[in-house]
């Protein structure tokens, strides 16, 4: 069972509580979950009934837990848990790239292909030192040599690193040389490695047995929580079946069946599951699709001749192909993927004062705004809420807040000019984007009947682009509020008969239920989020450049700047145009470039640019 304890409990009855679950011989494990304090409980020597621990002073209520696997169930934990692995995290709305060759072969050969993962946006470096191999004569692995060459390649790349163990005696060699430890398909009942794995301090990577089902799955995730440790990310990598067609059958329906019981993120391995090169991406793309929180991915410099694995292993090139749709494909569900995921680590923590480790926001937590923050940075930056655009931009020059994020850009209803305004006034910088699906859900009290709703509240633009829906709901009045959360927040505080049209997120925030998901008229709803800072973070190659110019009245004087990006082959994807105040027939541009024009060193497109136009301002590269 588990026991929500009472938000303003105090030490002594804490004290109290621990004395009396040691006296009754139980095994504890405390968590926070959805800002709650929980005691799980999983073991009694003596019985007592549910009501009796419920009765303990400081005690709210007492939940019994059903399944039969207990510290991995959604039943005692509803918030998804987030894996943190060296610097990096695996759940969430970031999706997490493992990549590498099947087994460590070489320090060369290692370098070389961790090297390009990283480029094309893995954050974690898989190989095998230890092979558990079908043949007595397949090649078994490098070995410790093999685990020494790992933490070489972390050493220099920044890539954390996964490796397979396969007997408890390696654990010593494990907890020094690696970050994750991985269980693999052949030891996922090797219940003696499991509890081993339990009582280590790195997270572990199980994956699911060869025919396995996902009950006995959990019961060995179980084994290592019980041990412990319970950061645990589970692997799908495919179950036998009788198909002959691919090495085993992928079972992608494992990822919602897992995300309703447990609450543990999931990783996908397309490799192993097809073990046929072609198959990977369409599988790991669909994957994604999905709601896979994680992929892992075999990449080899020169595949057709691994020692291991060598068919179902990618191309680094094919790697970076996968990777491309997979930045595509994520913000769908909801998801991002991240290329400079390692890049921010390095940055972010000496970028932040004692003061300004914080990203303001416009809004209240639950927003798009506040959604966008946590995809782009994690939980290494704070959301601090602003009522205005204007007051994120002032509390980054000010120094208040290390970042802001602000939207540039919706799919529908065009630029968000003020903010191009204020990016201009207060000389801020555009160091990063990120795009997000905007999609509005009809949220009620818990167990309303939608029939026996008069009110709606919304904010205006979600009243404009919820039109089909609503002119359903003839008998509702419609009433227009700031903001989304807002409007959840509000109806909350009213009777049953009032909803509201806001984000999936707010209804979790404030403990109401979505009633209607995705009822915007038009699914290809995307903000683009700009992140600003006072000036650029670090001096990364960048993928585009944001510029203002202007040009002056003069015929042609724009087919001049045009000429310059034609001549030096930059595709330009942005372009719009301002009245300049007080000038006539005079215009600002605003222009987003596909090049990295770097204005502190000499350049020659910046150069070029300067001869042709009045003003010129790079006010962002990312």
């Amino acid at each position: 069972m588990k026991l929500i304890l009472e938000p303003t409990i105090t030490d002594a009855q804490q004290t109290a509580i621990s004395a009396s679950l040691a006296t009754d011989g139980c095994i504890i494990n405390r968590i926070t979950d959805a800002d709650r304090q929980v005691i799980g409980i999983t073991a009694t020597r003596v019985k007592r009934n549910v009501e009796d621990y419920a009765d303990l002073d400081g005690v709210e209520t007492a939940v019994p837990i059903s399944s039969a696997y207990k510290l991995v169930s959604r039943e005692f934990k509803t918030q998804d848990t987030i894996v943190k692995a060296k610097e990096i995290t695996v759940g969430g709305d970031r999706i997490a790239i493992i990549a590498g060759p099947c087994s460590v072969e070489s320090l060369d050969q290692a370098m070389t292909i961790a090297k390009k993962v990283k480029k094309y946006g893995a954050i974690l470096f898989q190989g095998g030192a230890y092979k558990p191999r079908s043949s007595p004569y397949s090649f078994q692995g490098l070995e410790k040599e093999g685990l020494k060459i790992l933490a070489q390649v972390r050493a220099e790349t920044g890539l954390g690193v996964v490796t397979e163990m396969t007997s408890p005696i390696q654990a010593e060699l494990m907890e020094k040389y690696v970050d994750v430890v991985q269980i693999g398909a052949r030891n996922m009942q090797n219940f003696e490695l499991l509890k081993c794995a339990g009582k280590m301090s790195k997270p572990v990577l199980l994956k699911r047995g060869l025919a396995a089902t996902i009950q006995e799955w959990l019961m060995s995730a179980e084994y290592i929580a019980a041990g412990g440790n319970t950061n645990i990310i589970l692997c799908e990598r495919g179950i036998r079946t009788f198909e002959p067609y691919t090495r085993n059958t992928l079972d992608l329906s494992a990822i919602p069946i897992l995300k309703k019981l447990t609450h543990l993120p999931i990783v996908i391995d397309p490799s192993h599951a097809t073990g046929i090169r072609e198959k990977v991406a369409p599988m790991a793309r669909a994957a994604v699709a999905a709601g896979a929180d994680a992929l892992m991915i075999e990449v080899h410099n020169n595949p057709d001749n691994g020692l291991s694995d060598g068919a179902e292993s990618l191309s680094p090139e094919q790697f970076g192909n996968l990777t491309r749709d997979i930045y595509v494909i994520a913000p769908v569900v909801g998801k991002q993927l991240d290329f400079d995921y390692l890049k921010k680590k390095e940055l972010i923590p000496a970028a932040h004062t004692q003061n300004a480790a914080a990203c303001a926001i416009t809004g209240e937590p639950g927003t798009y705004s506040h959604k966008a923050c946590l995809s782009y940075f994690g939980n290494d930056v704070a959301p601090v809420a602003m009522m205005s655009f204007k007051e994120v931009f002032t509390a980054v020059k000010n120094n208040t807040a290390s970042y802001g994020i602000v939207p540039v850009e919706n799919s529908l209803s065009g630029s968000v000019h003020e903010n191009y305004d204020l990016l201009q006034t207060h000389n801020l910088k555009i160091i990063g984007e990120i795009t997000i699906r905007i999609k509005h859900a009809l949220i009620t009290h818990p167990k309303t009947d939608v029939s026996s709703i008069k009110t709606i509240l919304a904010p205006a633009h979600a009243i404009a682009q919820c039109q089909n829906y609503l002119v359903q709901m003839t008998t509702t009045e419609i009433l227009p509020v700031r903001t989304g959360v807002s409007a959840v927040n509000q109806a909350k505080e009213l009777d049953p008969s009032v909803a509201a049209i806001g984000p999936a997120l707010a209804a979790e925030i404030f403990d109401m239920t979505v009633a209607h998901e995705s009822i915007e008229d038009n699914p290809m709803n995307y903000t683009r989020f700009a992140v600003i800072a006072r000036e650029f973070t670090g001096h990364k190659k960048a993928d585009k450049t944001f510029i203002i110019f202007s040009t002056g009245n003069r015929p042609g004087a724009l087919l001049e700047v045009m000429q310059v990006f034609s001549d030096h082959h930059i595709n330009l994807v942005k372009l719009e145009s301002r009245p300049v105040a007080g000038k006539p027939w005079e215009y600002l541009f605003y222009a987003e470039l596909e090049a990295d024009l770097d204005d502190r060193g000499s350049n020659p497109v910046m150069d070029a640019l300067a001869k042709r136009v009045e003003t010129l301002k790079v006010l962002g590269r990312y």
